[in-house]
C-alpha cells in the first residue's frame, strides 16, 4: 500500500462527501502534477476513483433522502449517451487519447472554471430564486430539454477530462431549480448524477487502456472512509472556507496545466 496515495484518496473523498466537488477536479491534476502520470492514464483511473467514491456518498446521501431523483433522470438521460459517443470519438479517431497537450489544456480550462464557480454557489442561490419566482411557471415546459442538454455537455467534458460532475452541475443546477434545490438536495443530486456517468466513462477508458489498477487500489483504500465522514459532516460544517480553499487549489493546478 503507497500511503501517499491513501492520503490523496482519503482528503478529496472527504471534499466530495462534504460538497459534492473534488473528484474528478481535484485528483485528476494531483496525479499529473504531483505524481508524474500521462493525463489520459490519470483521467482515465480518475473515473473510477471518482465512480467508486460517489457511489458510496451517493448511497448514504439516498438513504436520509436528498437527491431529487427527477432531476438525476433528466441529467443521465443527457449525459450517459453523450459519455458513450464520446468514447466512440476517441477510439475511432484518437486512438484510445487525445494528444497529451490537448487533453491537459482542455483539462486546465475545466479546472480554471470550476474554480470560478465553487465558490460562488451559495451567493448565487438567493438571486437565481429571486428570479425564478419573476419568471414563473413559464420556464418550467422548458426545464426537460435545458437538463437533458447540459447533461449532454457535462457528460462530453467528463469523458475528455473527469471534471465537470461537481461544481459545473451544481451551478447549473441552481440556475435551472433554484425553488427545487436546498444545499443538501443540491449535494445528493449531483453526487447521484455523476455515479452512472462516471461508471459509463470509467468503463470505456478501461477499453482503451486509460486505468492503473494498482494505483486504483490505493486511492480507494483512503476515499472510501474519507467520502464516508465528509458525507456525514453534509450540513454540520460550514463549508464556505473550504470552498474557497478548493478554489484556489483549483485555479492554481488549472493554470499550471495550462502553462506548465
Amino acid at each position: 500500500m503507497e500511503i501517499p496515495y491513501v492520503l490523496s484518496g482519503a482528503a478529496v473523498g472527504f471534499l466530495v462527501g462534504l460538497t459534492g466537488v473534488g473528484g474528478g477536479s481535484l485528483m485528476a491534476p494531483i496525479l499529473i502534477i504531483l505524481f508524474g502520470y500521462t493525463p489520459a492514464l490519470a483521467v482515465g483511473t480518475d473515473l473510477w476513483f471518482a465512480a467508486i467514491t460517489k457511489l458510496v456518498g451517493g448511497t448514504l446521501h439516498g438513504r436520509i433522502g436528498t437527491p431529487s431523483w427527477q432531476v438525476v433522470r433528466r441529467l443521465a438521460l443527457g449525459s450517459v449517451p453523450a459519455a458513450v459517443l464520446t468514447l466512440l470519438w476517441l477510439g475511432l479517431f484518437h486512438g484510445g487519447r487525445l494528444e497529451a497537450g490537448m487533453l491537459m489544456r482542455i483539462l486546465g480550462a475545466a479546472l480554471v472554471a470550476t474554480a470560478c464557480i465553487t465558490p460562488m454557489k451559495e451567493r448565487l442561490s438567493g438571486p437565481l430564486k429571486q428570479l425564478r419566482v419573476r419568471i414563473g411557471p413559464r420556464f418550467r415546459s422548458h426545464q426537460l430539454v435545458v437538463t437533458v442538454v447540459g447533461g449532454a455537455l457535462v457528460g462530453c467534458l467528463v469523458t475528455l477530462t473527469s471534471v465537470g460532475a461537481g461544481a459545473l452541475v451544481a451551478v447549473f443546477l441552481m440556475l435551472v431549480y433554484p425553488l427545487r434545490m436546498d444545499g443538501k438536495t443540491l449535494v445528493g443530486t449531483d453526487i447521484i448524477h455523476a455515479i452512472p456517468l462516471a461508471l459509463v466513462a470509467a468503463i470505456g477508458h478501461s477499453w482503451l487502456g486509460n486505468v492503473d489498477w494498482s494505483l486504483l487500489g490505493n486511492l480507494i483504500a483512503g476515499s472510501i472512509p474519507g467520502v464516508t465522514l465528509g458525507t456525514l459532516a453534509t450540513g454540520r460544517i460550514k463549508d464556505t472556507a473550504i470552498r474557497l480553499c478548493l478554489a484556489i487549489m483549483l485555479a492554481i493546478s488549472g493554470i499550471k496545466l495550462l502553462w506548465g
